[in-house]
């Protein structure tokens, strides 16, 4: 897992004694997942999300516990963690624990409903979806209002907002709709990529009805974050104007066929880039790794042939990228910042 303190490496959690957690008891699990502690008492370093997982309750932390006993024993002992001074001396976790990390179960909400708490808990606990759409400081811990969004710690990806509806907010969504998403990876005004692709296949699309249910519900509640920033708007200028029908000229000849003249894509294949504010959001960062590498939504059992987008990384330059992406999130009505070369050139060598 790389981050900005260096590289971690996952450990082997299958039930080899030697190198993995066979000789664990459920006590040991327990503590690892509520209180980021292993059974010799050493901290866990936060990249494993027990600032999230402490939520979770003992019968379901008992649960995965047995689960985790039951697949086949695989005997591997991970490398050790790539990190530098000072984030290499463990001891000062204890004082980031201190400043960060509040371990305790999560409390049902008395004035809400069994389907939103357990929706609330999914997200807040199981699901530790503030560990990727959470804001970060320089220190690695969330900060700002929780899923407001933030660059993913170590991946060149940007976690939308869930709390904005000019980001991933879905105040304005019907429930059937974000269910949809969150089962197949496409729904009528949202499509799942990237990293949150591979959550929707590995992940979500496995749920339940009645926790994609109230999952749905819970996320639909959230109050809108109104202190969000606006993306700065592009000047009108000569350049700018020189950029955009460039722009136009490389979507005529490479995306036209698939997303449309008017950006209106094509329903259930192609996703329309008109009035779509994965487009437009702040950030461009998505957007350009989407035409960088291409990619596709998750192949799930509602959505199992997903169409996809090639790559243009070897085809077109940074500035041709640059003059695309400036076009699209500024035609059919879009507006929004234009894409320089130089953050495409940075998120082209960023990798993944």
């Amino acid at each position: 897992m790389p981050t900005p303190f260096g590289t971690f490496y996952t450990p082997n959690i299958t039930p080899d004694r030697e190198t993995g957690i066979g000789s664990w008891t459920s006590d040991d699990f327990w503590a690892a997942l509520h209180n980021g502690e292993s059974p010799d008492g050493r901290m866990l370093y936060p990249t494993f999300p027990y600032t999230e997982y402490t939520k979770v309750t003992r019968e379901d932390s008992d649960a995965i516990f047995l689960y985790l006993r039951s697949v086949p024993a695989v005997t591997q002992r991970s490398p050790a963690h790539e990190v530098g001074f000072p984030y290499n001396v463990r001891p000062l976790l204890y004082v980031w624990r201190a400043l960060y990390f509040r371990p305790g179960v999560y409390e049902p909400e008395p004035a809400q409903g069994a389907e939103w708490n357990r929706g609330a808990y999914l997200v807040q606990g199981l699901g530790h979806c503030n560990a990727c759409h959470g804001n970060r400081n320089a220190l690695g811990a969330t900060r700002g209002a929780a899923l407001g969004g933030g660059q993913i710690a170590g991946l060149n990806w940007y976690a939308p907002s869930l709390v904005s509806r000019t980001e991933a907010g879905t105040a304005d969504w019907q429930v059937d709709d974000i269910v949809k998403l969150l089962a197949t990876g496409i729904a009528s005004r949202g499509v799942a990529s990237g990293p949150m692709a591979e959550v929707v296949r590995a992940s979500l699309q496995y749920l339940t009805a009645n926790d994609l249910r109230a999952i749905a519900v819970y996320l639909k509640s959230l109050p809108e974050n109104t202190a969000a920033i606006a993306a700065p708007l592009p000047e009108t200028s000569d350049d700018m104007r020189k950029q955009f029908a460039r722009g136009a000229a490389v979507y005529e000849k490479n995306c036209e066929d698939c997303h449309g003249s008017s950006g209106e894509g094509a329903p259930a294949a192609y996703p329309a880039l008109a009035a779509n504010r994965g487009v437009t959001m702040r950030s461009p960062l998505n957007s350009i790794r989407s035409v960088l590498n291409g990619g596709y939504p998750p192949s799930t059992a509602g959505n199992p042939r997903p169409y996809g987008m090639p790559p243009f990384a070897q085809s077109l330059s940074g500035d041709e990228i640059a003059a695309v992406l400036s076009y699209v999130r500024n035609a059919w009505g879009n507006r929004a910042s234009f894409v320089s070369t130089l953050e495409v050139e940075r998120s082209r060598g960023a990798g993944y």
